[in-house]
């Protein structure tokens, strides 16, 4: 089933932007660049990628369901291949890339990586098998760590999927209540460390899941406008501002995303915006799976670039080294992520749309 649900391609823009503008100051900082993240929006980078888990459960669960409905089966081969088609590509390329990046290229040049202790046969393997939120416990570097949050979403599918061709149609509401409640519960208890310790945030996934059968069910079901004002100034004022971060415990702000970002995609869906609807917007939207794995690499680009040429000893120099640090990073980010999409994804992505 395509997508066809009006501005959420570039929504996920938005939140690989996110990302990018939250790694940036870390990296530089902890490359000795002067930095700057004072304002809330350089903060959210973690809270955007729980919004990608919110909006992946939304559409791929959304799919399931219409075609449990529709066949009264799902087709679990065809699915896992075009999840392998569109997911593993990039994504073994950035594997590799990062191995050989911090183990043979950084010390080639000079810059040998220092030992966090991590075991490379044990980074190969994880990595490999789509246990990469385990790997980035070992700190194998930048490159590799933004991997953890593609092993989450492929772990969850290898789960959601075969449960939904067993589950009667009439039940799967009732699995993801469920599932979300409790599985929320042990994920900030004691009584299941190891799924919060390796950040399985799967209650995003099935929470959005909920919302995603409740717009294929009720199509006709559409919020008021004062509903929808509220729901979309919530969700500016936890990007743009501390207010809940500070005013909510742990839990609480976990709670709060995940009520908030299902809604927030339901409300988004009912109705085009001319701007989200921009062509040059749907095309960052549609490439951003590229901005969220390759910025990482740009950086490290950017970095040496900056090494080579830039100097920063007075406050103005700061400021303009962190502007041009941050525009070149996105620059050159979104000029990697369309040659990427371009010249290597859409080879694989044809083959997945040949797929009936």
């Amino acid at each position: 089933m395509r997508n066809n649900l009006p501005n959420i391609t570039a929504l996920r823009f938005f939140m690989a932007l996110l990302v990018v503008l939250y790694h940036v100051p870390q990296f530089m900082s902890n490359r000795g660049f002067p930095s700057y993240n004072a304002l809330p929006i350089f903060n959210r980078g973690t809270e955007a990628v729980y919004f990608f888990f919110a909006l992946s459960g939304f559409l791929i669960i959304r799919n399931l369901y219409v075609e449990k409905k529709s066949t009264g089966t799902i087709a679990l081969k065809t699915f896992y291949k075009r999840r392998i088609l569109r997911i593993f590509p990039l994504y073994y390329a950035v594997l590799i890339f990062g191995l050989l990046y911090y183990n043979w290229i950084l010390p080639a040049l000079g810059y040998p990586m220092e030992n966090h202790g991590h075991n490379l046969t044990e980074i190969i393997v994880l990595g490999g098998t789509f246990f990469s939120n385990i790997m980035a416990k070992q700190n194998p570097g930048g490159i590799l760590e933004i991997l953890w949050s593609i092993g989450i979403e492929e772990q969850f599918y290898l789960l959601i999927a075969p449960l939904f061709l067993l589950l009667p149609l009439r039940r799967m509401v009732l699995f993801l209540v469920m599932f979300t409640m409790i599985y929320f519960v042990l994920f900030h208890t004691e009584l299941l460390e190891i799924i919060s310790y390796y950040r399985m945030y799967f209650y995003y996934f099935s929470a959005s899941g909920l919302m995603a059968i409740l717009a294929v069910s009720r199509p006709d079901l559409k919020f008021g406008v004062l509903v929808r004002t509220t729901v979309i100034a919530a969700v500016v004022i936890y990007f743009f501002t501390d207010f809940f971060a500070s005013h909510l415990s742990e839990i609480g702000y976990q709670l709060l995303s995940t009520i908030l970002f299902p809604l927030f995609i339901f409300v988004m869906i009912q109705r085009s915006t001319v701007i989200l609807e921009s062509r040059i917007l749907k095309y960052f939207g549609k490439i951003s799976y590229g901005i969220y794995m390759l910025h990482s690499i740009v950086m490290q680009a950017v970095g040496f670039l900056f090494l080579k040429i830039f100097a920063w000893d007075s406050e103005y120099n700061a400021a303009i080294l962190i502007i041009l640090f941050n525009l070149l990073t996105v620059a050159i980010t979104l000029l990697a992520s369309h040659w990427s999409y371009k010249y290597f994804e859409s080879y694989f992505i044809k083959f997945k749309q040949k797929i009936p």
